[in-house]
């Protein structure tokens, strides 16, 4: 399903030829049908012909309704540009044409309308001065269908030519994420709030959730419709009306961005392309007073120019948006539409915006090339920051859990990571190794980055939370040796073993004693061998299936009870026994 948006000078017959191609009367307010004066925007739909149902959005003409023409423009596949044969291109005319041009709209007809009430001499000049006004903008192809919607001569022409022009036409938001921009927001009685506006991007349906922005209150679709009959579905391309229930109704206004929870960011600060409009040709001031318009919202905003074409632009309040989103700029002291562009970073950073970065943004012209830039400008990134902000991930990517990884920063963390290590096996030589943790922490990457690192290294190890060069020399030297032999002589010359803090060896051997199974660490500060636990599971089963207390393998071991009570909780952690009331039994 296709939206098809008018666009033309006030009473240039707009809303007469949609009614004209629809049997239905798109304005909606009693001021507009009383002075035949469209003010606010209005919606009707269709079939073309050959089963092509398309929507419609009329937009009004007058200069002081630009932002509503603005609100409804931004969503719509092909346009109508309507010109009055009797009076030619006009002012709205060309702004209109501007937005058009600016928002990349490239495929849509030229309407010359009142053909009936103008000679043919008049008619001719009016289509030579249009298609010379054309020219230079992604309006220039279009065809120029002459039209007299009373009469109904041409419109089938018309209908021909825009079924042609949704045929060469392309899906404005080809992200597969479904986002709605609201129009529209009322409350129906027995229902509750119900929003409009043209769905883009994917594919909704009744229960799904969306969430707000601004505000992120998350709301269900409680009913659906679209082009006046109820759906379980909706395709993008759709005009939909959702009854949403959940979050706070008066967030809910035009303006407001809706999408599936998680999949938008919002943004205060963004880098876009931006051009002028040639009835206003001038460099932009920084200093000028400016709101943007973006979807169907608009809001003051500021702008610092980097470049004759490229721009940072401060929005006064976040908006939710992603690469080549389109945005028209107008200057509020002219009350004119000035410039427009593309959004090429949603999120920039703070630091310094370079030439390298710049000419990388101005080259890219898909989304998987925008993805590359960013990453390489933030080095490393969550997957869903990075398919929120450009819609697309990059090609070349390391994959760390939820994080991608400029494959060049993984090459220089990947050498800082052997470097610590090193230093760390120099510093420690009895222990395992350098904790992943730290290694995380000082590398200032999240935990994934670490594994991934030495994952794709073969000089290094991760084991127990520890990475350890894989070369390292053997901890076990002859120092080492030779004070295991002294604590371990000691350790064994009874099953009442000393303190382990009281043991004549330095602790870090003794970690690596235990570490390497050379030792068992049963409790906090006793430590056996091996053999000596053999021993006492031994003495345990001997004891028999009928059960024993603490005391009674105490007295079978010839131990303290600071010995025998970390030993049975031993065995009940082992599964040599199990507890039942005073009593240890056999499992």
């Amino acid at each position: 399903m296709a939206i098809i948006g008018t666009a033309g000078h006030v009473d240039h017959g707009k809303s007469t030829l949609i009614r004209a191609l629809t049997g239905r009367d798109p304005d909606r307010w009693a001021e507009e049908q009383e002075r035949g004066l469209t003010i606010d925007l209005g919606f009707a739909w269709a079939e073309l012909g050959m089963g092509l149902e398309v929507g419609f959005v009329d937009v009004p003409g007058h200069e002081r309704f630009i932002k509503n023409m603005l609100a409804g423009i931004g969503g719509i596949d092909v346009a109508v540009l309507v010109v009055a044969a009797d009076e030619g291109w006009m002012p709205q005319t060309e702004e209109h044409a501007a937005v058009l041009d600016l928002l990349g709209i490239d495929r849509g007809v030229v309407a010359l309308t009142r053909v009936d009430v103008t000679d043919a001499d008049t008619v001719e000049l009016a289509a030579l001065e249009t298609a010379d006004r054309l020219a230079g903008l992604s309006l220039q192809d279009w065809p120029i269908i002459p039209v007299a919607a009373p009469t109904g001569a041409g419109i089938d022409d018309l209908r021909a030519a825009l079924a042609n022009a949704i045929g060469a036409s392309t899906p404005a938001d080809p992200s597969g994420r479904p986002r709605l921009w609201v129009d529209r927001t009322f409350t129906i009685s027995g229902a509750g709030t119900v929003v409009t506006g043209t769905l883009v991007g994917g594919s909704l349906a009744v229960g799904d959730e969306v969430e707000s922005l601004p505000g992120n209150d998350i709301w269900r679709i409680r009913q659906m419709q679209s082009h006046e009959a109820d759906r379980q579905t909706a395709e993008a391309g759709s005009r939909v009306a959702l009854n949403v229930v959940g979050g706070d109704r008066d967030a809910l206004i035009r303006g407001t961005h809706l999408g599936q929870p998680g999949q938008w960011r919002e943004t205060d600060r963004l880098v876009a392309s931006i051009r002028t409009v040639r009835s206003h040709p001038d460099a932009l001031s920084e200093k000028g007073a400016y709101r943007i318009h973006i979807g169907s919202g608009s809001q003051p905003a500021r702008l610092r120019m980097l470049s004759d074409d490229m721009a940072v632009i401060s929005p006064a309040e976040p908006v939710p948006v992603m690469a080549l989103d389109r945005f028209v700029v107008r200057d509020v002291g002219r009350r004119a539409v000035v410039a427009g562009g593309i959004v090429l970073d949603p999120h920039p950073g703070d630091g310094r915006l370079d030439a390298g970065y710049m000419d990388a943004l101005a080259s890219a012209t898909t989304p998987t090339e925008l993805a590359e830039v960013y990453l390489r400008r933030r080095r490393l990134v969550t997957r869903q920051e990075l398919e929120s902000d450009a819609g697309a991930l990059p090609d070349a990517a390391v994959a760390a859990g939820g994080w991608l990884v400029d494959p060049l920063v993984i090459s220089e963390l990947g050498e800082a990571l052997v470097e610590a290590v090193e230093a760390f096996h120099r510093d420690n030589p009895r222990r395992e190794g350098l904790p992943a943790a730290t290694a995380a922490s000082s590398l200032a990457v999240p935990p994934d980055v670490i594994a991934a690192l030495v994952e794709t290294d073969d000089r290094l190890a991760l084991e127990d939370g520890a990475i350890r060069m894989v070369s390292r020399a053997d901890p076990w030297d002859e120092a080492a040796e030779a004070a295991w032999w002294r604590a371990e002589t000691e350790l064994g010359a009874s099953l009442a073993v000393p303190r382990a803090s009281s043991l004549d060896i330095d602790a870090e051997v003794l970690r690596l004693a235990i570490r390497t199974g050379r030792a068992v660490e049963i409790a906090n500060d006793v430590v056996f061998l091996p053999e000596q636990l053999e021993e006492i599971e031994a003495a345990a089963r001997t004891l028999g299936e009928a059960g024993f207390t603490v005391a009674d393998l105490r007295d079978r071991l010839g131990v303290s009870r600071r010995h025998a009570v970390p030993i049975v909780e031993w065995l009940d952690a082992t599964g040599v026994t199990k507890r039942s009331g005073d009593l240890r039994i056999l499992r």
